[in-house]
């Protein structure tokens, strides 16, 4: 039973600032997304991890590199761009804010199986969804198979990719994704069996729950579509 460690990578100043970064280079983590990191690594030194997979940009290879930290032997760390990533297109660098007024934002909300990002380097959801959980299960067949079935090995991902991993453990159609939240340097866990996937754990940042007390009003109310509208690419948590 191959237990993968879904790991999201740690705050960034877009994600502060409700933007979606996408594959805009440089976006690093800000000083809350490494010290983030820097926890996560220390929380998880008490767990033996075969292997670390990450995404090429460089929010996801600092957040990979604080799980290292400590380690002896360092385990081996591998760059998969399928688990990169959505590639948003024409909504990169934008704030979330503009977005929501956007009709294809509606699709991305209501039914992300039929989204497919507007310009020529857009990728639909289910194009990102079909790559990321076929990346996920090959590495877990090679870490199962070099390291046995009781392995466990961490990927450094994304927040929409996260989910649509889990929505595929869960056996979700991709439509019901937007139902599950993966904030800044959280941790979800996956078993993987001959039958079945598990999920062990969803969301896991490892702190209080003063985080669920609503934030004070400021101005205007929400109104409740915004509230019940999910953040395209993860969120600032």
């Amino acid at each position: 039973m191959t237990t993968v460690l879904l790991v999201r990578h740690g705050r960034t100043a877009a994600n502060a600032d409700g933007v979606l970064a996408g594959w805009t280079p440089g976006v690093d983590l800000d000083e809350t997304g490494k010290a983030q990191a820097t926890a996560l690594g220390a929380r998880l030194l008490a767990v033996p991890l075969a292997l670390v997979v990450t995404s090429p940009l460089a929010r996801t290879r600092q957040t990979a590199d604080a799980l290292l930290v400590g380690r002896d032997p360092t385990p081996p760390l591998e760059v998969d761009e399928r688990i990169g990533e959505c590639r948003y297109g024409d909504w990169t660098g934008q704030t979330l804010k503009t977005l929501s007024k956007d009709p294809m934002w509606k699709v991305v909300q209501g039914r992300p199986s039929a989204a497919v990002f507007p310009g020529t380097e857009g990728e639909a959801l289910a194009d990102m969804s079909a790559r990321a959980v076929g990346a996920v299960r090959e590495w877990t067949a090679k870490v199962s198979a070099s390291h046995g079935p009781a392995a466990i090995f961490a990927v450094v991902s994304h927040g929409d990719v996260i989910k649509a991993v889990l929505a595929d453990a869960l056996g979700l159609h991709l439509d019901q994704f937007q139902r599950i939240q993966v904030d800044p340097a959280s941790v979800s866990i996956v078993r993987y069996t001959e039958l079945r996937p598990f999920v062990v754990r969803s969301n896991d940042i490892g702190g209080d729950l003063a985080g669920l007390v609503p934030p004070p009003a400021k101005g205007r109310r929400r109104s409740r579509r915004t509230s019940s509208d999910a953040a395209v690419g993860g969120g600032a948590g």
